[in-house]
């Protein structure tokens, strides 16, 4: 679904997704063509699985370009170092602390970048909304599928 948002991302977000639309469009693209020429030398279409299986893992590959496209054309890299400021927004490092006073570190990033086990968060995501615009010390309560969590602001960093 293609809107005129920018799509706000990290500059690592931004090449990996280049270098998916490259590998996309170099590699498997034209092995795909190549399948689909393959199975057409084996005569009937009609009945021919294979052509049927290409043709359909082609239009898969021109759907994941599409997309990957749209995101380049509206991404907005953003060096998280450039920024600064008291409140929470897209790039910084957030310190929490849990309901446990466990400590806990997240970073706001789009979508592209988000990865939990790396400990960066989508903007998007529940936890990121939630913190967007608070300050340190603030707290903050986020409703998740295992029951609410609350966490407080220790420390907030653009790096």
């Amino acid at each position: 679904m293609a809107t005129a948002d920018r799509l706000p991302m990290l500059a690592e977000g931004h090449a990996r997704l280049s270098d998916e639309v490259r590998r996309l469009k170099m590699i498997e693209r034209p092995s795909v063509i190549e399948a689909i020429e393959e199975a057409r030398a084996h005569g009937d279409l009609s009945e021919n699985a294979e052509y049927h299986a290409a043709k359909e893992r082609q239009g898969q590959i021109e759907a994941q370009i599409a997309e990957m496209d749209d995101r380049l054309s509206r991404a907005m890299v953003i060096d998280p170092k450039s920024l600064g400021g008291d409140k929470v927004q897209f790039g910084a490092t957030v310190y929490l602390l849990d309901e446990d006073d466990k400590p806990v570190t997240y970073q706001i990033v789009g979508e592209v970048d988000a990865d939990a086990k790396l400990g960066r968060i989508s903007y998007s995501s529940p936890l990121g909304r939630a913190l967007i615009g608070r300050r340190v010390g603030d707290e903050v309560e986020v409703s998740t599928p295992s029951g609410d969590r609350y966490y407080e602001i220790a420390k907030l960093e653009f790096v």
